[in-house]
């Protein structure tokens, strides 16, 4: 990461910080020198290195209000402080509306607002009581901002997370900046299973203006930026990071500024712009990563991860 920015005796939690998005938000936190915690139900293969230096992973349940509490209490305690906590743990399987009962559903709001709401409260309870606070900031998606077929609950999660950001940004002023992060289509590890071959990857990546899906250390660079003194005026907002979105599907159809009887240039697959698994019933997808996929008969089942 080429970066200007230096965390250097900052102390980060990044909660599902071992995989995916949220290993590149890891490796970028590393690189601009602060000591990283990540979190999880269980631990990856190998631990998240960067810039030569390890994170530290603590085995935990974020839906166990108890436990996360004792993490940040054991976090502060060993390390002096907490300035940092990145709520990116979260996912859904692809599940239509009239295919799960309201439960299984609701487990998914569960995964992807309260326990950041859990993690979120346990960490102000160690921000507070340091002088210069700290900064929180959630991995929301695209799709808590329109519609997302197949990952409904999923998206209006996402939507709710957003907004609670905002209001924690104003309760918890000035010491604690709370932020958003809007991601689109991000490429990771599991990228085939959305996508299939590299071809597939980069049809998918034409449909976004700047012509590819974003790498997640991308996605850690905004996540510096968000926790560093260089934001120190920045809270309550919503940094869209999705690639300049996804080109309104009506400019193709619209037959304006066209010859009659032309045909307007294919231009590859569409995808929804989504840092987690989501398509609608005309794009269902090959397989299932943490953005969007290619077309394909049958719709995929994999969990999405933002």
């Amino acid at each position: 990461m080429a970066t200007i920015t230096d965390l250097s005796g900052r102390v980060a939690v990044v909660t599902g910080g071992t995989r995916g998005v949220g290993a590149g938000i890891t490796r970028s936190l590393l690189e601009a020198g602060a000591e990283v915690v990540t979190c999880a139900r269980r631990p990856a293969d190998r631990p998240v290195e960067a810039a030569g230096r390890t994170a530290r992973f603590l085995p935990v349940d974020l839906r166990d209000a108890d436990a996360v509490g004792a993490l940040f209490t054991d976090v502060r305690g060993e390390y002096g402080r907490l300035d940092v906590l990145v709520n990116n743990a979260g996912g859904t399987p692809y599940r239509m509306l009239d295919e799960g009962g309201a439960e299984r559903h609701a487990r998914v709001v569960e995964l992807n607002l309260l326990t950041p709401l859990t993690a979120s409260l346990a960490a102000h309870e160690q921000m507070r009581a340091q002088p210069g606070g700290g900064s929180i900031v959630m991995i929301g998606s695209v799709s808590g901002s329109r519609p997302s077929p197949g990952s409904a609950a999923y998206g209006a999660a996402k939507a709710g997370l957003e907004q609670l950001a905002r209001s924690m940004a104003v309760e918890w002023a000035p010491l604690v900046r709370v932020n958003t992060l809007v991601l689109g289509m991000v490429r990771t590890e599991l990228s085939h299973l959305h996508y299939g071959d590299e071809d597939g990857v980069a049809a998918v990546g034409r449909t976004v203006p700047l012509g590819r899906l974003a790498d997640p250390d991308e996605v850690g660079d905004a996540c510096v930026f968000l926790a560093s003194d260089r934001a120190a005026y920045i809270s309550g907002a919503s940094l869209l990071v999705h690639g300049g979105g996804e080109r309104p599907a009506f400019l193709d159809a619209a037959t304006a500024n066209h010859e009659p009887g032309s045909r307007l240039p294919a231009e590859g697959p569409r995808a929804c712009p989504d840092c987690a698994a989501n398509v609608s019933r005309s794009s269902r997808g090959r397989g299932a990563d943490s953005a969007g996929r290619t077309p394909s008969p049958s719709p995929p089942r994999g969990r999405r991860s933002s």
